[in-house]
């Protein structure tokens, strides 16, 4: 199933370069020689990244009244003269569209199989969880705090805090496990729209020995952590690969 299209654009994406990461919604992007307000869909960091000269992909809205008419959908490291550059989606929220577009087209049948129904935003004790498919709950996350790529000389990276906002993250996780006692499987799924080469958990949060106790503890329960990879090109969405990664977050001793 690897390379296999998940999604097609209507229209080609449209290549800008980053002039600055206004705040976090908006990025002044010059585009055919043109700063014009774009929006930014994820309000937190894109690893320790300088974004300003960074080349991105753009969709545009088909809203005439939408004061960015713009989206960022991805990113580069490649310098902005490269023929071939390789992507990285920033789009969290779409994300979750390539990962049902992959569950209704059978795509995934490793991880999960034999089900009649994809069912978004499910409600689930406290939480509103991504996806029930047949009777697996699977939780999607769309890590951009660290970019698991090496980065060329040419790219200059900034001073970044530890992470600290992982509540939302460890409610979510529990619920999942919860979801087991019912007869149902639970699977995080971690989504890269890069070529990430295997999941690392890189940034150590302030509180990162209570988050890696509470992951200990949901897998001992059950839960199945799966890596998936898309890439992004001006055409479209395609599907790399995906993989069990459980094993990587069980303690050795």
């Amino acid at each position: 199933m690897e390379n296999k299209t998940v999604l097609k654009y209507d229209e080609p994406l449209v290549e800008g370069i980053i002039e600055r990461r206004k705040s976090q919604f908006t990025m002044d992007v010059i585009i055919n020689n043109e700063v014009v307000r774009c929006h930014c869909p994820t309000t937190g960091r894109i690893g320790n990244i300088d974004l300003s000269g960074i080349p991105c992909l753009l969709s545009k809205s088909n809203d005439p009244k939408r004061k960015t008419p713009y989206t960022v959908e991805a990113v580069t490291l490649d310098l902005p003269e490269s023929k071939d550059k390789s992507w990285i989606g920033i789009n969290q929220n779409a994300a979750n569209r390539y990962v049902e577009k992959a569950l209704k087209e059978g795509l995934l049948p490793d991880m999960v199989h034999g089900y009649d129904s994809v069912l978004r935003e499910q409600v689930l004790g406290v939480s509103k969880l991504d996806f029930l498919v047949g009777n697996t709950y699977i939780e999607v996350k769309t890590p951009l705090q660290s970019i698991q790529l090496p980065y060329p000389k040419h790219i200059n990276i900034k001073k970044i805090g530890k992470f600290s906002s992982t509540e939302r993250f460890i409610k979510h996780i529990n619920e999942l496990a919860g979801s087991i006692a019912k007869n149902k499987g639970a699977i995080l799924l971690v989504c890269f729209i890069y070529d990430n080469p295997g999941f690392e958990v890189e940034v150590r949060s302030t509180n990162s020995d209570f988050v890696e106790s509470e992951v200990q503890k949901v897998i001992s329960k059950g839960i199945e952590i799966w890596q998936i990879n898309f890439s992004i090109s001006p055409d479209g969405v395609k599907l790399l690969k995906y993989l069990n990664i459980t094993n990587n977050f069980t303690k050795k001793n």
